[in-house]
């Protein structure tokens, strides 16, 4: 038998690479002499980078940004060929660079990622790939945009910070010195959300609460961010919340695409490209993958979908390991997942399962690669 093990990070508990030490572990106690290869992957969000750089032997730089709060941090990206290059915007501008207390997307900046972003292209990159998912800010992508020339004034000539609150601010939009290099580099928008910038189901409403916004600041950033999309709509004379993903990021997703022209991409069907996935495939009988929860969600470009998807072309089953299943998981079936098993093997809080993770997965991959056995006798019998 010859495995391939694919998994998303289990949030909180598993990192990708150790759901394939211990997926090799059970294997081998079922089927001794099985071979087993093991590929690390995310779909764009948490994990990417380190996904990325890994399977394609590249290497990290770092940079000396700014954190969300303007303060002073050295982040990295990855440079996965001598054209190429992955940035996650969480190492730079991501929610957890922030102590919960201090969390407000009204006083947050995406900077960082526009140093990011400028370090990259500095060093020669003209294929840029950027991972949006994490963030901490709802300014619109302006602070990223500050970083690489782009100069937000206000109505007395001043130009702003780049902070959520500045929003409203704008009075004019001049992108005069923008890096000129920029213009000849291409990026790729890792990103499966498809928010508009603005009203119920915006970058504001449905993501602010999330990063610390108050009912009273929800509503003072959705002023700005919809004064911000009526500056954009006349300046680029299209209509910002018609992009996919423009309300991705706090709004990144717009700016990315507008002035500097990215393009929204799947976020796991880019890491699958990047990382050569199918070359991984030659030979293989079944593909392992997983994450931490198998739901309604899973089939919205999440690991488990797009690997499933991937390997119905080659028609290679897939069996999802996940740490819990819940109501939507049976829509997995008809993206390539044959089965789907579960970590969790008694009632437990999830306290409990972060807690246990390791020895629940471990225990659980035993069970999976028994029932594989037992289906083998079972076939060999007929």
């Amino acid at each position: 038998m010859n495995f391939l093990f694919a998994s998303d990070s289990f949030k909180g508990s598993l990192s990708s690479a150790q759901t394939a030490l211990l997926l090799e572990k059970a294997a081998k106690e079922v089927f001794p002499d099985c071979h087993c290869k093991s590929l690390p992957v995310a779909d764009g969000g948490e994990g990417t980078l380190a996904a990325v750089i890994s399977a394609c032997s590249g290497h990290l730089l770092s940079c000396k940004v700014h954190d969300p709060l303007g303060r002073p941090i050295t982040a990295v990206y990855g440079a996965v060929s001598h054209n190429a290059a992955i940035i996650e915007m969480s190492a730079a501008s991501g929610l957890t660079l922030i102590p919960e207390h201090l969390r407000n997307p009204a006083l947050t900046t995406s900077y960082g990622t526009g140093e990011l972003i400028l370090d990259a292209v500095k060093h020669g990159f003209r294929d840029i790939s950027v991972a949006i998912g994490g963030s901490a800010t709802n300014d619109g992508g302006i602070g990223c945009l500050k970083a690489l020339g782009i100069r937000f004034l206000d109505r007395n000539g001043q130009e702003l910070s780049g902070t959520g609150s500045d929003l409203m601010q704008i009075a004019k939009i001049d992108a005069q010195n923008l890096y000129p290099e920029l213009k000849q580099t291409h990026f790729q928008i890792l990103c499966d959300v498809r928010s508009p910038l603005c009203g119920e189901h915006g970058a504001t409403k449905v993501y602010g609460p999330q990063k610390g916004a108050t009912p009273a600041i929800i509503a003072e950033l959705e002023n700005g961010m919809c004064h911000y999309r009526d500056l954009l709509k006349e300046l680029f004379a299209v209509d910002p919340d018609l992009l996919p993903g423009a309300g991705a990021a706090g709004g990144l997703g717009c700016a990315l695409q507008l002035f500097l022209n990215g393009t929204i991409v799947s976020g796991i069907e880019q890491v699958l490209k990047l990382i050569s996935f199918e070359q991984y495939l030659s030979g293989i009988d079944l593909v392992i993958t997983g994450e931490g929860r198998a739901d309604a969600q899973s089939c919205n470009g999440k690991v488990m979908q797009g690997i499933g998807n991937f390997c119905m072309k080659k028609n290679i089953p897939v069996i999802a390991l996940a740490g819990s299943i819940a109501d939507g998981a049976e829509m997995l079936y008809a993206n390539g997942i044959t089965s789907i098993m579960t970590t969790v093997d008694a009632p437990m809080t999830t306290e409990e399962a972060i807690r246990d993770a390791e020895n629940l997965y471990y225990k659980a991959a035993i069970r999976m690669f028994r029932m594989l056995q037992c289906g083998m006798l079972l076939t060999s019998d007929l």
